[in-house]
């Protein structure tokens, strides 16, 4: 979760950073790594408030563990989707300056949240017992397979793995265990699908290998 979260603020961090410089030339292709940034982090979003908490209740027995997560939702949800609609509505034709305004007025709440959950996820665990065993990884990857799509996987995931740093990441842990898929699905997952669209992609912080790069403008 953490290694996804960090994905996430790197993505918004990317975009926050290149909006003000983005040449008229690569506007579209910069709005369209926007959108498919929002994309991602509201289905992730969507995915947990409708699989994977509730999977996490019915393990422990117990109804609401997450809620306080859901009211963390709704506190950025609005300014979430302004900043789609803003791209949307705009195109190419986008102020940087304006996108950035949009993106102040959520930024803080959706660092709290992404700030905050990992830790909440991680004391569930006092709820793991020997009559009421709670597989979390398991759980999420369970809810997660769900939400993969072929328009997913080649309009939205790039803009996920490639801003996943897993080289330093703890020690670089992460980076052959995750994504925990066969080596072939790995390929398709990291470098064959951000090869369709990759000139949206490029606007990404990280390389194909979870290693930072240079920021394209």
């Amino acid at each position: 979760m953490a290694l996804s979260h960090n994905a996430f603020i790197r993505g918004f961090n990317s975009i926050y950073q290149q909006a003000p410089r983005v040449e008229a030339a690569d506007k579209k292709d910069f709005v369209g790594y926007c959108i498919a940034w929002h994309d991602c982090v509201a289905q992730h979003h969507h995915y947990e408030e409708t699989e994977f908490f509730p999977a996490l209740d019915k393990a422990a027995g117990k109804l609401g563990l997450m809620d306080g997560a859901v009211e963390q939702h709704a506190q950025f949800h609005d300014g979430l989707e302004k900043f789609k609609t803003y791209l949307q509505e705009n195109g190419p034709d986008f102020y940087g300056t304006e996108l950035i305004s949009i993106m102040d007025s959520f930024s803080h709440a959706l660092h709290e949240h992404l700030k905050e959950e990992p830790p909440t996820i991680v004391a569930l665990s006092k709820y793991n017992t020997p009559e009421t065993p709670i597989d979390i990884i398991g759980i999420a990857l369970a809810a997660g397979k769900k939400q993969v799509s072929v328009g997913f996987l080649f309009n939205v995931l790039p803009v996920y793995f490639l801003n996943m740093e897993s080289k330093e990441f703890e020690g670089g842990m992460w980076q052959a265990a995750f994504p925990p898929v066969s080596g072939p699905v790995r390929w398709v997952m990291m470098k064959g699908a951000p090869m369709w669209n990759s000139r949206a992609w490029r606007f990404a912080s990280c390389d194909s290998e979870g290693g930072f790069k240079r920021l394209e403008v």
